[in-house]
């Protein structure tokens, strides 16, 4: 699912709110996630999952069409550990 398509999905369901209004919830509640890790934070859905920050340090990369070295940075990226009520209905099935 898309951002698009949860905005659909919510507009559909809830018939009170317009659809310009269901795009600017979601796109609060998205922005005020993003701000909270990108000040170091963590983001906890209770049952679906908790999102953070991990840091990767500098490395020494290489360019697989040449083999040369290449300096990698370090960086921060987003990181997300899913909930355990989230496991239990994908594993339900048992198909796993």
């Amino acid at each position: 699912m898309i951002k698009s398509e949860l905005i659909e999905k919510l507009a559909s369901e809830n018939t009170h709110l317009t659809h310009a209004e269901v795009e600017r919830v979601v796109n609060v509640v998205l922005g005020r996630m993003t701000d909270a890790m990108a000040e170091g934070g963590r983001v906890e859905l209770r049952g679906f999952g908790a999102f953070s920050v991990r840091s990767r340090p500098a490395r020494a990369g290489r360019n697989p069409r040449t083999g040369e070295s290449v300096d990698v940075p370090a960086k921060s990226v987003p990181f997300f550990k899913s909930g355990k009520e989230l496991r239990e209905r994908l594993n339900a099935s048992g198909d796993a």
